[in-house]
């Protein structure tokens, strides 16, 4: 699968084509009715209309849409941080498109878009495209959590990804994105349904582990755009604005390590420093362990100690002081001979 990104064009060569009115509409609807029941979800939960059925279901539902995006919208179609088999690859496009981000070409086709432009004019949603004034920077942070996504220019995936639109398996898969999405709703209230076999199972199932989830899994995403743009720390040179944003850590299943991911965009792992927590890396690990994934793009520890903005703090690292020993070793050897 090719996954790299074309070249820097001038702002004129890479004008997109404008989106649909009918798929304006639908991005309203995917936003406002789950933003909706976020707003709501107090006042229910506070009526009791919350249990731990609801929970478990949202748990399961939110770690399958949440990793379809993370390990396969963004590590693998991406970036190609792996490799795996074709029912993997199909598994991974249907669980990330229960996420309701858009079809799997036009996530990719964004992404792939904004890394080839990061920061810059180009740049699909940049927090700073209004300039750095503090009202200018308001407006950036709205247009690249949410406003951007009614631009009146659309990523072409023709461009910008056509391994996906050459694959017949993906193909079919975009065209049943508006089954998949009806799937992503539906199939907690059944669950929950049958579950605690009743309908207020079924609809709080539905209200929960479908419209809030699809909710938090949308704003999380997003905030890895605007707030890990703006907020947090730069422990790596990167040629844009990403930062690393500890408290999203978990939620995001290690996609606000950003600053890393951008200083190396095909890493496997972005949570390459002590302590960081990347649930997205582990599950790869774990695909590798059930030989499920190969050609596996882990992180260089010397080769990302070079990266650092203070080298000294290289021995954070994971495996940094292994990697030395072993080069130490390797070049020791070398002078022997």
């Amino acid at each position: 699968m090719t996954t790299a990104a074309p070249e820097r064009k001038p702002l004129s060569d890479v004008e997109e084509t404008p989106p649909s009115t009918l798929l304006k509409l639908m991005i309203v609807v995917f936003i406002v009715i789950p933003l909706m029941a976020v707003i709501a979800a107090i006042p229910v939960a506070w009526q009791g209309w919350l249990s731990w059925t609801d929970v478990v279901i949202f748990l399961v539902f939110y770690v399958l849409s949440a990793g379809g995006i993370t390990v396969g919208f963004h590590r693998y179609f991406t970036h190609g941080s792996f490799k795996t088999n074709r029912t993997v690859k199909i598994l991974l496009a249907l669980t990330g498109s229960l996420a309701v981000e858009g079809s799997i070409g036009q996530w990719v086709a964004d992404h792939r878009r904004h890394h080839a432009f990061s920061d810059e004019a180009n740049d699909p949603h940049s927090p700073w495209r209004f300039g750095r004034t503090p009202w200018a920077l308001t407006k950036g942070l709205w247009w690249a959590h949410a406003g951007w996504l009614f631009s009146d220019q659309q990523s072409s995936i023709e461009r910008w990804a056509p391994d996906l639109a050459a694959d017949n398996d993906l193909r079919r898969i975009t065209r049943s994105f508006m089954w998949l999405v009806l799937a992503s709703l539906l199939m907690p209230a059944v669950i929950g349904g049958l579950v605690t076999w009743s309908w207020q199972g079924a609809i709080t199932a539905f209200f929960w582990a479908g419209l809030v989830r699809v909710a938090l899994v949308h704003h999380v995403t997003w905030s890895i755009n605007s707030i890990c743009h703006v907020f947090g720390k730069r422990p790596f040179n990167s040629r844009d604005n990403s930062t690393n944003v500890n408290w999203l850590a978990i939620p995001s299943l290690g996609e606000s390590w950003h600053n890393l991911h951008h200083a190396d965009p095909t890493c496997a792992r972005h949570g390459v420093l002590r302590g960081q927590i990347d649930a997205s890396a582990r599950a790869i690990r774990w695909l590798e362990q059930t030989r499920l994934a190969y050609d596996v793009r882990w992180p260089k520890p010397l080769r990302l100690a070079g990266k650092l903005v203070d080298p000294e703090k290289s021995h954070k690292i994971r495996g940094y002081k292994k990697a030395l020993a072993a080069k130490t070793a390797a070049d020791a050897a070398k002078v022997a001979k």
